[in-house]
């Protein structure tokens, strides 16, 4: 705890390269799952990447998933 006191620009770095990836890669799922939504809920709620990466892991799989089907449905009936 001494550390982050003496240095809370280091804490502050180590949380954005945290979240950064996280958030980033959560937005790109959820805008190319067209979950508008998701996408703005997770680029306005800060969770320090909690909800990013439910959303990535449990979240999307599903939706990506859906999506997939409705697609395919669509290619069948035109």
């Amino acid at each position: 705890m001494e550390i982050i006191n003496q240095h809370p620009l280091l804490l502050l770095a180590i949380l954005v390269f945290w979240v950064l990836p996280w958030k980033g890669y959560a937005l790109w799922i959820a805008a190319e799952n067209r979950s508008k939504w998701w996408f703005i809920i997770l680029l306005v709620v800060n969770t320090f990447a909690i909800l990013d990466i439910i959303f990535i892991f449990y979240i999307a799989k599903k939706t990506t998933k859906e999506v997939t089907a409705a697609l395919k449905s669509e290619i069948k009936n035109h």
